[in-house]
């Protein structure tokens, strides 16, 4: 039985081509999708590692409102078992991997609040 790889809905730093190198080794390839019932803000992030790896100590994090007007827009992207658990890492730990259906149908894990 083949298992469908896991995707992954990122609407901030896991877009940047150098994270995902350093991350996966690799360039994701990926589709714009748009996840309904949330709104983002911006938090400071703590962890040097992960402030050197972005270049930046401000990142997005969404959390759940319920109202479809609220849009979040970003990339899905298909990653391995092992991808995720590196972007589990990657997330501090303000972060909670949760899975999502997006606008296109598309069954997601994403980072929230």
């Amino acid at each position: 039985m083949v298992h469908a790889m896991p995707n992954l809905f990122s609407y901030g730093t896991l877009q940047l081509s150098k994270v995902q190198t350093a991350l996966f080794k690799r360039y994701l390839k990926g589709q714009a999708d748009v996840l309904e019932g949330y709104c983002q803000m911006e938090i400071t992030i703590g962890d040097d590692t992960v402030v050197g790896l972005s270049d930046k100590a401000t990142h997005l994090i969404i959390k759940y409102t319920g109202n479809p007007k609220d849009q979040i827009k970003g990339v899905v992207y298909e990653v391995t078992e092992a991808e995720l658990a590196i972007a589990d890492q990657y997330e501090t730990a303000d972060y909670r991997r949760e899975l999502v259906v997006l606008a296109s149908g598309t069954e997601s894990w994403v980072y929230v609040k």
